[in-house]
């Protein structure tokens, strides 16, 4: 589902326990336990992330109103760090040369939790994903574009 996802949240805080989101377009799943996160233009993230190393991702389908959430310590590994060049080569894929990298942050999971829309538990034998997909694209007037691949 991660690599489905258009955007991505990232969830901080900072020494006061204010919580900070910010989406992420530039990020992939590096691995079993570790998805990483292009830092463009994020200099809140990377703060919170030093102060507390405690993040959640969450990664939601709009249309299937379906996702789930990744608890994790985050690290801001920095350009000339040796552990930059493990992680950087699919964020670039991704960014090209038009976004900068300042840094990655690297969150290893330690949960995983199912974000799913009220109508799948309350009203679990009409809610399909199909029925939530075609409801969203009346409610947001998406045209659903027919593809001949």
């Amino acid at each position: 589902m991660a690599e489905r996802s258009v955007l991505c949240w990232l969830a901080t805080a900072d020494d006061s326990g204010q919580p900070n989101v910010s989406p992420k377009e530039v990020f992939a799943v590096a691995d079993d336990e570790h998805i990483v996160v292009a830092n463009i233009a994020s200099p809140g993230s990377a703060k919170n992330i030093h102060i507390n190393s405690k993040v959640c991702l969450s990664f939601i389908d709009v249309f299937a109103q379906k996702g789930f959430k990744v608890y994790g310590v985050a690290s801001d590994v920095k350009q000339g760090q040796t552990e930059y060049f493990r992680w950087v080569e699919p964020l670039r894929m991704m960014a090209g040369d038009r976004f900068p990298i300042q840094s990655i942050f690297v969150v290893r999971g330690t949960a995983v939790e199912p974000i799913i829309a009220p109508s799948y538990r309350l009203y679990p034998r009409e809610t399909t994903e199909a029925s939530q997909v075609q409801a969203a694209l009346r409610t947001y007037r998406v045209k659903q574009e027919v593809s001949n691949v």
